[in-house]
């Protein structure tokens, strides 16, 4: 039976990651909102309903590391004008079990579908809720291949205190027992990983999501 993308996925949760051998695999999109690529270490994983011998093509042409050709701007420019789609940057991917007990701070949960960070969050994800304490927000939902996924917010005011931290820990509480939640952070946002890393997600991957028009 071929491999689809939850399935690596899921594998990837229990420490079980594709075969550190330079290749990459190309696999299905599993919906039509979720395409683009994960890089883990030496082996790229190419989600989209694109024809695989054009992905191989396109990444055989490029003059760069074969271990970078994914992550390539020459490369995702080119998947981006093939699909039509747009994208925001490259993400680190990382990765956390649930938590047994209540989160560790005070939430109130939004369910005003008009809040600005539901409306946001439900254009990426499916059955999103969104938690406030005063300062910030946590955002729990189905994003890519039906994994759980979190963000959170901080207000700029209340910063430096360790609230990153106990947002992003909050989702581990809140997520349904026995399962992981996975979080993308940009590269550049030192703050952001440090509080996602503080609160016990580890770091997997690189990734690229490329977004429906």
């Amino acid at each position: 039976m071929s491999q689809t993308l939850a399935d690596i996925l899921d594998a990837v949760t229990h420490g079980h990651f594709p075969p550190p051998d330079g290749g990459t695999t190309v696999v299905p999109q599993p919906s039509h909102r979720d395409a683009g690529v994960i890089a883990f270490t030496a082996h790229s994983v190419v989600f989209t309903d694109e024809d695989p011998q054009w992905v191989r093509s396109t990444l055989a042409s490029l003059d760069c590391d074969e271990l970078a050709a994914t992550m390539n701007p020459r490369f995702l420019a080119s998947f981006l004008a093939r699909t039509g789609r747009s994208a925001d940057t490259i993400d680190l991917l990382t990765v956390a079990s649930s938590l047994p007990g209540d989160p560790p701070l005070e939430l109130r949960e939004l369910t005003d579908p008009n809040h600005p960070r539901v409306y946001r969050a439900r254009k990426r994800r499916d059955h999103v809720r969104v938690w406030a304490t005063d300062g910030g927000v946590v955002v729990l939902g189905r994003g890519v291949a039906g994994r759980w996924e979190t963000a959170i917010e901080v207000d700029e005011d209340v910063r430096h205190r360790g609230l990153g931290r106990a947002l992003a820990t909050a989702a581990r509480h809140l997520v349904p027992p026995g399962q992981s939640v996975w979080s993308q952070q940009a590269a550049g946002n030192a703050r952001s990983v440090r509080a996602f890393q503080a609160a016990g997600f580890r770091p997997v991957g690189a990734e690229a999501l490329l977004i429906a028009s």
